[in-house]
Parts: structure tokens; C-alpha cells; sequence
């Protein structure tokens, strides 16, 4: 079999400008108060590509589950990858006329359009599914585990020095926080990285309803005092509820502990050792939007995968810790209605009979799915911008067909 190719570095952009216009676009984008643009970094070569029958994958199978893509029996989707042992063996890209689609929605405000003309309009082409007609895609809730890695990068260097134990109300010093309670005072770090924070939120409604809790904490100002003053729905660290403002609590307690904002520090300790291109939202406060905010291109999000089946290495460099990545895909929580579990801002999905057999997953609104499956040597991108319900059943077996296409006892050569 092939050998896993060594990457290379080179320095990359969103565009080859000269320095004056790059400082203007720079300029503006801070003026008008929507986010980090992306930095220039030093990136890797694409991924080496081969034929998935060269790496023990059907190639009929993966055929047909892409005609059935390109057909629309899975929605919206924007793309599909598929890596083994590094290398590209399935790549896929399905182009929408999204301003056809989602064009009158774009001009209308409602629950998921805060904002006609920004960022938080996500029916406007600006900014959704690709960041300004680049290769960036929106990552929507994979974001929570991006923060979730720059955590454990942090942990690892020793910037991020309070405990994971350590209640969160010590870091909201000097705010006012409303139901305040005996409770309140209990939820730790560790409860925001695994979703049992107790807070009272209602995310399981659909995200084009009013009443939807992040929808309600993306149309204020200040997200994290509107997560913090919500009351109390349970004792901390025993049940999960899925809560998007657990993660913006996670950027203010990083940016107070370490004195960065959690994208800046991402920026350079992991998408620069990553090679990765990266435009990062903020919220209206200027806190970085943690809980959904990045974009990735999909064979950019494919190296955090394959940035955790190498057990944090990267090109030779330890980027993040073995042991923090064991720890985030440990199953800290069962999720309800179904076998999942959770750990720190992952998705663990049973594959097998095994309690190992476990893709972990990174998870997005509209259809970003990341899963990785170290049984198996392999990581799969989705993207998509599926955003409105829909009467149609549609398949959710995606995972189910990759694996089904490919040999479980497959050896990489390093």
C-alpha cells in the first residue's frame, strides 16, 4: 500500500493582495465588528489522492451513496470526503443555487435572520454556507469542538490554568448574575464541556422557532450574561441538555483565564501548525462566537480529524495531548432517546458490538458532520446548509454507508 504522504508548508491566503489592501480589508472588517478574517497561515499541501479501491473501500458503494447525495435523497449537502490513512479517496462537491433557495428569506428578519445584512442573516450568500465565495464553509456546532481542542491545547501549555472542577462564577467577577442560586454556584468547567451544565434552555426546538433558546441568545447583545442569568432546570453534572450557550460561557471563562480570546489563540497553536485558512464570527460584545461561529474549508475540518486519530500529532509535533484527547472522547454523559454519549464537545456514536467501536463526531446546524473512526484509519467530512424543517423523511445512515463500504482490518504504512 501506499505510504502516508509527508506534507509540506507554504504560505497561503484568501487572496494574493498587496499589503495596503490586506490592511484596508483588515480595517474594515474591525469597523464593521463581524469577526476575525482569516489569517494568513503557513499551510500544508492538499491531500495526496488515490483510488478507494487502492485503500480497501468499494468504490460502487461509495458511487452510489454519492449519486443518491447528488440526487437530494440526503438534503442539502454541500460536500463529502473521505480519508484513509491520509489520503483523499472520495471528494466530492454538490453546488447549490442557495440565493435561489433561501433568496427571500435572506430579506425578511425572523429567528434565523437577526441581522439583514450581517453575518446572522443565515439565508444571506455572504456569509452562508461559504464565507464571501471562498472555499470556507460554515462549521455551524462542529465550532464547540474546535473550542473544546483549543481548550486541551491551552490545558497543555500550561496558559490555561484553572481546573476543569473550578465553578464558573468565580470567573463572572464583578457581573451581576440573576438566579443566583446554591446550584448556580455548583456548575463547574467541566459541566460546560459536557453539556450538564443544569441551566434551564430550550435547544431542542427547531432553530426557525422564536422560542428556541440560541436564537433568543444570538438576538442580544451580551450572550454570555444571557446564558449565565438563565435559572436553574437541574443539578449540575447529571443530565445533558444540549445548550449552545454553554460554549459561549467557555469563551468568556478562556478569554478571563488566559487573557486571549479563544480564536486568536486557536489561530496560532493549532490552524498555523495545521496549515489551516479560518474566518472566525464574533458575537456583538466582540466575544468570539464559540458555539458557532468558525468556517472551515472541508479538507481544512478533515485535518482535526486526522489531527485526532494521530493522537494529537502532527507532521512529528504534539499539538495536543494524548491525554486530552482521550479525556474529550471519553463517554462523560449519555445523551437521551438513544445509545449516543458525549464527551467534551464530541459526539460519540456507537459503530459495533464493542464498547470500542466508537466514531467520534463533531456536529453542525444545516449538515456539518466530522466523523472519525481510529478502528477503521478513516475520517469523513460532510458539509451542507439543509436549515429548514422538512416533511420529507430523509435518510440519516451516512455513517452507516461509509462504513459499510470499507475493509475494518485495513493497515496504514506511515
Amino acid at each position: 500500500m501506499k505510504k502516508r504522504a509527508v506534507h509540506s508548508s507554504s504560505e497561503i491566503g484568501l487572496a494574493r493582495k498587496s499589503a495596503s489592501a490586506a490592511a484596508l480589508v483588515l480595517f474594515v472588517q474591525s469597523c464593521l465588528g463581524i469577526g476575525a478574517i482569516a489569517q494568513e497561515q503557513a499551510a500544508t499541501k492538499d491531500w495526496p489522492k488515490a483510488a478507494s479501491k487502492e485503500f480497501s473501500i468499494d468504490p460502487a458503494k461509495l458511487a452510489a451513496f454519492d449519486a443518491d447525495l447528488a440526487g437530494g435523497k440526503y438534503g442539502l449537502v454541500d460536500s463529502m470526503l473521505v480519508l484513509r490513512c491520509g489520503t483523499a479517496v472520495y471528494d466530492k462537491s454538490y453546488p447549490h443555487d442557495y440565493g435561489q433557495i433561501y433568496g427571500e428569506r435572506a430579506k425578511k428578519e425572523g429567528p434565523l435572520n437577526h441581522d439583514l445584512h450581517g453575518p446572522y442573516n443565515y439565508f444571506s450568500t455572504e456569509f452562508h454556507p461559504f464565507y464571501r465565495g471562498s472555499e470556507m464553509h460554515t462549521m455551524q456546532s462542529v465550532s464547540k469542538t474546535v473550542t473544546s481542542i483549543t481548550f486541551g491545547i491551552a490545558r497543555m501549555r500550561n496558559e490555561f490554568t484553572a481546573s476543569l472542577d473550578a465553578p464558573i462564577v468565580q470567573f463572572f467577577g464583578g457581573r451581576k448574575i440573576a438566579n443566583l442560586d446554591d446550584r448556580k454556584k455548583r456548575i463547574t468547567v467541566r459541566n460546560l464541556l459536557t453539556m450538564t451544565a443544569g441551566l434551564e434552555w430550550h435547544e431542542d426546538l427547531p432553530y426557525d422557532d422564536p422560542k428556541n433558546s440560541a436564537d433568543v441568545m444570538e438576538a442580544s447583545h451580551d450572550w454570555a450574561q444571557y446564558v449565565i442569568d438563565q435559572p436553574m432546570a437541574a443539578e449540575p453534572g447529571k443530565t445533558f441538555v444540549y445548550n449552545s450557550g454553554a460554549t459561549i460561557l467557555l469563551a468568556q471563562i478562556f478569554k478571563k483565564v488566559t487573557g486571549k480570546n479563544i480564536d486568536d489563540y486557536a489561530a496560532e497553536h493549532l490552524f498555523k501548525p495545521l496549515g489551516m485558512r479560518y474566518y472566525w464570527k464574533h458575537s456583538p460584545t466582540g466575544l468570539p462566537d464559540a458555539e458557532g461561529g468558525l468556517y472551515l474549508s472541508a479538507h481544512d475540518l478533515a485535518k482535526i480529524g486526522q489531527l485526532f486519530l494521530k493522537d494529537g500529532m502532527w507532521q512529528g509535533k504534539e499539538v495536543v495531548s494524548s491525554a486530552w484527547i482521550k479525556d474529550s472522547v471519553a463517554p462523560h454523559v449519555a445523551v437521551p432517546g438513544g445509545d449516543w454519549k458525549y464527551g467534551y464537545q464530541w459526539w460519540l456514536q456507537p459503530i459495533g458490538s464493542s464498547p470500542a467501536d466508537v466514531a467520534w463526531a463533531a456536529r453542525g446546524f444545516g449538515g456539518q458532520q466530522l466523523f472519525v473512526l481510529p478502528q477503521y484509519d478513516i475520517v469523513t467530512v460532510f458539509t451542507g446548509w439543509d436549515i429548514l424543517p422538512s416533511d420529507e423523511k430523509r435518510p440519516h445512515d451516512s455513517l452507516a454507508r461509509i462504513i459499510d463500504s470499507a475493509n475494518r482490518f485495513f493497515g496504514c504504512t506511515e
